[in-house]
């Protein structure tokens, strides 16, 4: 494939879908969270094995300009099903796929040698490479080199829309067209390139950060999924036993104490003895929801425990040096600040150009 046609995809941290989820649904929100940065990293694998694409990577949010931009909602996950939101746009802002996918796994998923090799929902993750791989093979060639080209061009005004204005416009429907091209020996699309680059560059090394945080949970997020799938099964005869019972006791003491309150001696002895039965059942009942919490509480643990820090970095400046910290988050907005610092630099000293002598069509 030409490379000038050869597509840049990043894959946006999910939405865990917390605020989503139904009241009755069982949902561990640090696992959530955990499951928000995991599965991106997966579907960015498949996406990068496949071949049909330039540089994949994982970026923390939607503000990232790339050719092709994938975002997503988890809308349930409880190891025995997967429901994603997925929706994946070009840098023209045209929709490519906005779909709900859906996986169920089988018990033989969790086996101890087919949870080792395979993910159990491998399948979810292929189909939406599928689908995406048949949304490219139909687009023309032309349109493919225009998205890389409004990419560029996004970029470049994201720095100085004065020096590169006139080149984009939008559509009626608010669709990105090249209107026409800047010089290819313009010196400032000449820096602009060599600061994407740069940008490239330092988004490469974050893909470390999420390898690593994909090998760390790896082994605690499998025995998670094992154990909520078998917790879904458990935790549903679990909740029907426990209503089972808490209908049964509770019939048992309104019969008790009508009982008690008849004039009949043996009826009143017959309805002391419902109402202390019934009490039990109650007591059964609740204690059944009591160690189904207990379940939760020991995922909530695990889901915490996948938290990860990503390491301070050290960048050099021709001037100075900048150390850039916190969460994965946190230095993606820093090194945003830092590549706009450069640009004033390096590029805000050269002037726009001043005529249509420098443009091409």
């Amino acid at each position: 494939m030409p490379e000038d046609e050869l597509m840049d995809v990043a894959v946006a941290i999910f939405d865990p879908g917390i605020d989503f989820a139904d009241e009755d649904e069982r949902l561990y929100p640090e696992v959530r969270r955990a499951e928000a940065r995991y599965i991106p990293k997966l579907l960015a694998e498949v996406l990068q094995n496949s071949g049909a694409w330039g540089a994949v990577r994982v970026v923390p949010n939607e503000d990232r300009i790339t050719d092709l931009m994938i975002s997503g909602t988890i809308l349930h996950s409880d190891g025995e099903t997967l429901e994603l939101k997925v929706v994946a746009k070009d840098s023209r802002d045209y929709v490519w796929l906005d779909r709900v996918y859906e996986g169920r796994a089988s018990r033989y998923a969790y086996d101890a040698k087919t949870r080792s090799t395979y993910d159990p929902f491998q399948a979810v993750y292929h189909q939406v490479a599928n689908d995406l791989i048949e949304r490219f093979d139909a687009l023309p060639s032309a349109q493919r080199k225009e998205i890389r080209t409004v990419s560029e061009l996004l970029f470049a005004q994201s720095f100085s829309k004065e020096a590169f204005v006139g080149y984009l416009d939008k559509t009626r429907k608010g669709k990105q067209l090249v209107v026409r091209l800047p010089a290819e020996d313009d010196p400032m699309l000449a820096r602009v390139r060599m600061l994407r680059e740069r940008d490239h560059v330092f988004v490469d090394t974050l893909q470390t950060y999420y390898q690593g945080f994909s090998e760390d949970m790896f082994g605690p997020y499998q025995e998670w999924r094992k154990l909520s799938y078998e917790e879904v099964v458990a935790y549903q005869e679990l909740k029907r036993e426990s209503t089972r019972q808490l209908i049964a006791g509770g019939a048992a003491i309104i019969a008790g104490i009508a009982a008690a309150g008849s004039g009949d001696r043996s009826a009143r002895a017959a309805g002391n003895v419902a109402i202390i039965g019934g009490g039990y059942l109650l007591k059964g009942g609740l204690e059944s929801r009591a160690e189904a919490q207990i379940h939760v509480e020991a995922l909530e643990e695990i889901g915490q425990s996948l938290e990860a820090e990503i390491t301070p970095q050290v960048i050099e400046l021709e001037d100075r040096t900048v150390m850039i910290s916190g969460s994965v988050e946190d230095q993606y907005a820093q090194w945003r600040e830092v590549l706009e610092e450069i640009y004033r630099n390096e590029i805000g000293e050269l002037a726009p150009p001043a005529s249509d002598a420098d443009i091409q069509n």
